[in-house]
């Protein structure tokens, strides 16, 4: 049960050297591309969130074109600070208000 399969007529013939291809012929061996780091600009976010009665990470990516990966960082890091709370939402969907409102 569950041996190799018997190889048919037709893939007797190739060998497994001719399907593969080198790296050169792949493109894999070129410089590598620089990492690019985007970030929530500080201002920009803070008043995004104080002009809103409660925010998403969704809603902040959205409304300053990052990726939620930044976004949520960035919420993350201003609630260690102080400075937005969070106040509801469930599994990784949580919902953010800045302190001062």
């Amino acid at each position: 049960m569950g041996g190799a399969k018997k190889p048919t007529t037709a893939n007797k013939d190739k060998t497994p050297k001719d399907s593969k291809k080198s790296k050169k012929e792949k493109g894999e061996g070129g410089p590598r591309k620089a990492e690019i780091t985007v970030m929530v600009n500080e201002k920009q976010g803070l008043k995004i969130i104080e002009n809103s009665k409660v925010i998403t990470v969704q809603d902040l990516a959205r409304q300053t074109g990052v990726k939620i990966s930044a976004a949520n960082a960035f919420l993350i890091e201003s609630t260690k600070k102080g400075v937005v709370k969070r106040v509801g939402g469930y599994s990784g969907h949580h919902l953010y208000q800045s302190v001062s409102s």
